[in-house]
């Protein structure tokens, strides 16, 4: 799966991955992981999402980063702000108030940038990847984090063999083995979802989960 797959998509506006609302379950949770209130957050392969607005609302810096610059383009239109961009190394940064969206690959940030993060929102990024690719994601960006982050990450559970993902199942045994050498990651919360994603229903999915971690000592 490379850069193309997602930039059609967006191009296509085949992006049923976003929501038109803050995600409940960061609400509910991201108040418990006791990120300072002027911490740096990273949500990769961050889209347009409002969830960005309201981490930037608890008083936090948001850092996205994004491949898609008709994505980026499209959030702080939505949004209503006025960025000021200029390019870097890590690609074309956009800039308003308290969020920045870096329009570029993720796999070019490093530590010098993501030190500073002191915590990270992962809705639609692990689960976007397949399987090959989701190690080397979470050891070169987690592991860059600063050593006292804390996170939120979601995951989908179901049986994989029963749809081709995007987005992907991601199992916590492999949660626990990718993220070994990095961090803890605790489940927190797990529910059936299945009821509410049509998708998942005509696929003929049998089972599906959404699971929530805390990434972090």
């Amino acid at each position: 799966m490379d850069a193309e797959f997602w930039l059609e998509r967006w191009r296509e506006g085949r992006t049923h991955f976003q929501q038109s609302r803050v995600t409940p379950l960061l609400q509910k949770y991201w108040p418990t992981l006791g990120v300072p209130k002027d911490g740096r957050v990273l949500v990769p392969l961050c889209g347009k999402s409002l969830d960005m607005v309201w981490i930037a609302s608890q008083g936090h810096s948001v850092l996205g980063i994004e491949l898609s610059q008709l994505a980026v383009e499209q959030f702080f239109e939505e949004n209503e702000l006025k960025p000021l961009t200029h390019v870097s190394v890590y690609g074309k940064h956009y800039v308003a108030g308290s969020i920045e969206i870096i329009c570029g690959d993720i796999f070019k940030l490093d530590a010098q940038l993501l030190s500073h993060c002191v915590g990270a929102y992962d809705r639609a990024a692990l689960v976007a990847l397949p399987e090959a690719m989701r190690a080397d994601y979470v050891r070169h960006v987690y592991g860059n984090l600063s050593p006292a982050y804390q996170g939120l990450l979601i995951t989908l559970d179901y049986p994989q063999e029963e749809m081709p993902g995007p987005p992907f199942s991601v199992v916590d045994s492999e949660v626990q083995k990718i993220f070994a050498d990095v961090s803890p990651a605790r489940i927190i919360d797990r529910r059936d979802i299945l009821e509410k994603e049509p998708k998942f229903l005509a696929a003929g999915v049998s089972r599906l989960d959404t699971v929530v971690y805390h990434l972090g000592a």
